[in-house]
């Protein structure tokens, strides 16, 4: 893999080195600048800033990552990765957040005061698996671990976070930003191009920037959450626990081998107590666990604990100048729903790839407006959704984001973005955004989530190879899909596409299942692919004898679909410089 003395080399073709033959790793494609310090500060190595890192390197852009705390954060903290993030963890390469994430268990709940069972049921919807959705299960991996795995993916560049570093302060200007750093109690400036701010709620960037973080404090909310090694008589493994109501008051308990073989990830709630004065003593958490589970409990250890009120607020935009916000930085809401993580990663991949190309110099700087302008209404609506969710567990004490498929997040859209192009939609004039719709396999616009589609068969190589079309999706370059009854129909989109960067546009044809499997020599494709089993045509409601091009933007969201050459163009304009 590309280390970071060795990222300003050259450029390499993304398509022609697309995994190494030796170990099947993704060869990440170098770029040719030269750099004396990372040009991007990112503060905060959390999910978001660690994602916003990740991306940034892998698109050949240098960064300095630091963090205050002077050790790793522990914790299980929010577990529940949805499917789109797992679609996002695999465009980065990052196969272990769906490897050792584990599905959610079943809810266990007991007849009060007993180990009685009253019922089992699904806290999310069951969904069935499509060609288009790979990762259909929402899968559960603790912030400790993933935070692992991630640190882990940064080093293969020879970046590490440093730990127990603090952004004191910032002061911008229109060709950099200068931060005052302190660490082991020396401050150092140090000047840089961009910033990201990932340093959570009450972090310094937010604050400095000004930003406005309007919302409430829900005083009719309050848990305590934490990790704990216990056993007890009678409960199994397999289930995830819950005593009481969550009206009044109620545990749950969440089996995580994450923790130990013995470990539970734990939430509290009791509107009769002070949950501030429990929080505070270990003694008091074992009695009040106790005091919900009728039967023999063994404490071990208290691993980590927090208590957490119930904030909902967001910035009134996310960026100012050279600096961004991403994640809780951003934005915070209630935990029902486990949208909070997710979201937070999500931002840093829109604002990824977009700086990138700024850095790079191939795109203008107005680019990184639509960061703000495509993740604002998505922020809103689902601080909207989380918590009519919080409403309905405090009025009934139940939970209802099993009920609410649009929590997969598979249908969070950009169409109201300026930099998206549809060739073939109707534009409706006042029609009302919907950024966290529900996945409609039916329909397809610009600004969607480009669908998978399994056992395309690429040709025109010595040996045929079967692939996926997100194989092909990755956080440094648009793909280009051509769907084309033939290779002499693409001929003309491909040859005006060859005056594209090849390091950050790949092209690639797809052909009806119809078309001859014999190896198809194309110049001017970096891939030619036969939908063996139509699952492509079908995805991107594509006829056979259709020519009809998409347009994958590095964060897997469809940029444009247009009839040919000049719809290509006209897209290109909104990204690239000199098209």
């Amino acid at each position: 893999m590309a280390r970071f003395d060795q990222l300003c080399l050259c450029y390499k073709h993304p398509m022609s080195l697309y995994t190494d033959p030796n170990t099947s790793e993704l060869v990440i494609p170098l770029v040719h600048m030269n750099y004396t310090h990372p040009p991007v500060l990112i503060v905060g190595a959390g999910p978001a800033g660690l994602v916003a890192a990740l991306t940034l390197l892998q698109n050949g852009i240098p960064v300095r990552i630091i963090d205050k705390d002077p050790n790793p954060r522990i914790g299980q903290r929010g577990s529940g990765i949805w499917p789109r993030s797992l679609e996002l963890f695999n465009f980065l390469n990052v196969p272990e957040v769906n490897n050792l994430g584990k599905p959610i268990p079943l809810i266990r709940s007991y007849k009060p005061g007993t180990l009685e069972v009253l019922k089992d049921f699904a806290i999310v919807l069951e969904v069935e698996p499509t060609p288009t959705v790979p990762f259909h299960i929402p899968k559960l991996i603790g912030q400790q671990l993933l935070d692992v795995v991630l640190r882990r993916h940064l080093e293969k560049f020879s970046c590490s976070v440093e730990m127990g570093t603090e952004l004191r302060s910032f002061k911008q200007e229109e060709e950099g930003v200068t931060a005052v750093l302190a660490k082991n109690g020396v401050l150092e400036t140090f000047d840089t191009k961009w910033m990201i701010g990932a340093d959570g709620a009450k972090g310094v960037v937010r604050k400095e920037l000004g930003l406005t973080f309007l919302g409430e404090t829900r005083d009719d909310f309050c848990i305590i959450t934490g990790d704990i090694c216990l056993k007890g008589v009678g409960l199994d493994r397999v289930h995830w626990h819950q005593f009481g109501t969550w009206q009044e008051r109620a545990l749950s308990l969440r089996p995580t081998d994450e923790v130990g073989e013995d470990g539970w990830q734990f939430f509290i709630t009791d509107r009769e107590v002070e949950m501030t004065k429990i929080v505070q003593s270990e003694e008091l958490i074992f009695e009040t666990i106790a005091s919900f589970v009728p039967t023999e409990i063994t404490f071990n250890k208290l691993a980590w604990v927090s208590e957490f009120r119930a904030n909902i607020r967001m910035v009134n935009k996310f960026s100012e100048g050279r600096v961004f916000v991403v994640g809780d930085a951003a934005h915070v809401h209630s935990p029902t729903g486990g949208q909070g993580l997710n979201s937070s990663v999500q931002d840093a991949f829109n604002l990824g790839w977009k700086l990138a190309l700024v850095e790079k110099g191939l795109a203008d700087k107005s680019l990184l407006e639509t960061y703000s302008s495509e993740r604002l209404p998505v922020i809103s609506e689902m601080l909207e959704i989380t918590t009519s969710i919080l409403n309905q567990a405090i009025t009934t004490g139940g939970i209802a984001a099993r009920l609410n498929p649009k929590l997969f997040m598979l249908g969070i859209n950009c169409r109201f973005s300026n930099i998206v192009l549809d060739e073939f939609a109707t534009p409706v004039e006042g029609k009302p955004i919907n950024a966290y719709g529900v996945l409609d396999e039916g329909h397809l616009e610009a600004g969607d989530r480009a669908p998978d589609a399994p056992n395309v068969l690429q040709v025109g190589r010595r040996e045929s190879d079967v692939k996926t079309l997100f194989s092909l999706y990755r956080p440094w370059y648009h793909t280009v899909l051509v769907f084309a009854p033939s290779l002499v129909d693409a001929t003309p989109i491909l040859g005006m596409l060859e005056a594209c960067d090849h390091s950050v546009v790949c092209k690639a044809v797809v052909l009806p299942s119809s078309a001859p499997v014999t190896p198809i020599a194309s110049s001017c494709a970096d891939a030619v692919l036969v939908d063996r089993e139509g699952y492509a045509y079908s995805a991107y409601l594509v006829e056979a004898n259709q020519t009809k091009v998409f347009v994958i933007r590095p964060d897997g969201v469809i940029g444009a679909i247009v009839h040919g050459a000049e719809g290509v163009k006209k897209y290109f304009s909104k990204i690239f410089l000199d098209v």
